[in-house]
């Protein structure tokens, strides 16, 4: 299925190489707002937990589903995304998740149950969340290579922001209109998501076309051919009119019309022969690699095709479940289906943990405004050392998911104001390193590459899905049980340590998959080495055999 045609400047853009800028600036925007309206809205939503646990009478742990419904289809239908996304291309897919988030939010201000919130918080926005997030994260790391980690860093704050400045808002505006009409201003907001996925111009990389020495060569032998046939016509002409000179019609004028003709017709006949023997020296692989004349007319067909929609290679599959064959993406999905554990409850419990521990409501807000700051900075941070450093980048985010365990576990034992401010902002600061790198970090190729990673994100998301859906209730749980707040930030940090655990085994099996593939690659292009060593010793043995039977001819009469 064709798209429509669209208007060049929302058409791609080509280049010869990986830009590092050009478009994908505007693309960094779009991917800023994007995060605005999905992950800095899905962490500020826990403004509303009493709101709703009051308006609808229900339990944390009930509350808490609706948080854990969104962030479940949010990752479980990432291979929706994906596949959508590789046949129908990323603008109209970000475009429609747009429209999904808003319509979701702005019923669920006139929802009566909390099952309603379920199905328009839950399933509508979360369907839309995802179909703007993924598209867009993907398309940002294809018009980047050295400054990716950076830039995606810094576009990646879009949710730290969000959190800074929509925690004390909201909290200040449910007081003057309402939690309901609150979100219906919130819904108003997230349309602008529609106007993000215009900004996602797909990026075409052609490298300029390199012409081959054996082409000018046939082309100066063919000059140099029709030289010569035009030299030897030339002096038939001459001939020709010392004897033929009856008439103006017979003179020279004619014969030399004519020979031109000839000439015209001779060099197209000699014209192929040459090129099929130049042809025939660079030998029948290569002229098979070798891409026919581009025609007028042919190239306005593809220009057509290029404004048409997005190009994907022919043999591009929708959904491609292949790479869980591959060891590390398994371990490395493994990281992250454990670490969505962390990221979600500390933010949806962080502002009841505070007003459990003697701390004003009107400062428990603002601890998610230190979580946010912090955030920035370590989003920030992690972009200028992967930037810089020459190890492996996994191993960078090692130590930093080893980190924000330590600080989950510190949640659990402060009791102060001050205490719980220092725990925020580590949180916040390690969070940033670890929610902004964890994605984009498949592209690198420490992980899968940047050619696997539009396969890939779809199936990496999904697996996180599972633990999206039971962190939030899980934490619940636990409050509900132990009636602290603190005990929810015990399933965080367990499930950040296996993270670190599945993390670590990540470089260890890559590197022993390339010595696998070295390994394989020399035995290939030697096959037959050890049949030759064995010949080898079979010849030096009779050889020392013949050697014997000469130097003792008595044995040998014998």
């Amino acid at each position: 299925m064709r798209m429509p045609k669209v208007p060049h400047c929302l058409g791609p853009k080509v280049y010869t190489e990986v830009p590092e800028g050009g478009w994908g600036w505007a693309v960094a925007l779009a991917f800023f707002l994007v995060e605005v309206n999905t992950y800095g809205v899905l962490k500020t939503l826990g403004v509303f937990l009493q709101d709703l646990m009051e308006e609808f009478e229900e339990s944390n742990s009930r509350v808490s589903w609706v948080i854990s419904i969104s962030v479940f289809i949010f990752a479980f239908t990432a291979p929706l995304a994906t596949m959508l996304s590789n046949r129908f291309g990323y603008r109209p897919v970000v475009m429609t998740g747009g429209f999904l988030i808003s319509l979701g939010t702005i019923l669920s201000a006139f929802t009566n149950s909390i099952i309603e919130m379920y199905i328009t918080a839950g399933i509508v926005s979360g369907l839309g969340y995802c179909f703007s997030f993924l598209p867009t994260v993907t398309i940002l790391a294809q018009y980047f290579s050295r400054r990716r980690a950076l830039v995606t860093s810094i576009a990646s704050s879009g949710e730290s922001f969000a959190v800074f400045a929509f925690a004390p808002a909201f909290t200040r505006l449910k007081e003057d209109i309402g939690w309901r009409y609150c979100l219906v201003v919130l819904g108003i907001f997230q349309a602008s998501v529609i106007g993000c996925g215009l900004l996602l111009r797909p990026i075409i990389i052609e490298p300029e076309p390199v012409k081959d020495d054996d082409d000018s060569n046939s082309e100066s032998l063919s000059l140099k051919h029709t030289q010569s046939v035009y030299e030897l016509e030339n002096e038939q002409t001459q001939t020709t009119s010392s004897e033929v000179s009856r008439g103006s019609d017979d003179s020279g004028v004619t014969s030399l019309s004519a020979s031109n003709e000839d000439l015209r017709m001779q060099g197209a006949e000699t014209k192929p022969v040459i090129e099929w023997e130049v042809q025939d020296k660079k030998g029948q692989e290569k002229s098979a690699c070798m891409p026919p004349c581009p025609i007028k007319g042919k190239n306005e067909a593809e220009l057509a095709e290029r404004e048409a929609g997005p190009l994907q290679p022919t043999n591009h599959k929708l959904l491609d479940f292949s790479m869980l064959k591959d060891t590390v993406f398994i371990w490395y999905s493994l990281f992250g289906l454990f670490a969505t554990l962390g990221f979600f409850a500390p933010q949806l419990y962080i502002i009841e943990l505070s007003k459990s521990r003697a701390v004003e409501p009107s400062m428990a807000s603002y601890m998610l405004s230190v979580m946010a700051v912090a955030d920035i900075l370590g989003r920030f941070s992690i972009g200028v050392v992967l930037n810089k450093v020459s190890c492996r980048k996994t191993i960078v985010l090692l130590w930093c998911v080893v980190l924000l365990c330590l600080v989950l576990v510190a949640f659990t034992i402060v009791w102060e104001f001050w205490g719980l401010v220092v725990c925020c902002a580590l949180y916040g600061f390690f969070m940033g390193t670890v929610g902004s790198t964890h994605i984009p970090m498949l592209a690198e190729e420490d992980v899968v590459g940047i050619q696997k990673m539009p396969s890939c994100v779809g199936v990496y998301v999904f697996i996180q899905s599972f633990a999206g859906l039971a962190g939030p209730p899980l934490g619940g749980v636990l409050v509900d049980v132990t009636q602290n707040y603190g005990a929810a930030f015990y399933s965080c940090a367990a499930g950040m340590g296996l993270s670190a655990i599945c993390l670590a085994l990540v470089s260890p099996v890559k590197s022993g998959m390339c010595q696998r593939q070295t390994r394989n690659k020399e035995k290939s292009k030697n096959p037959n080495k050890e049949e030759a060593i064995t010949l080898d010793s079979d010849q030096l043995e009779f050889l020392e055999v013949d050697l014997a039977l000469e130097e003792n001819p008595v044995r040998q009469a014998s």
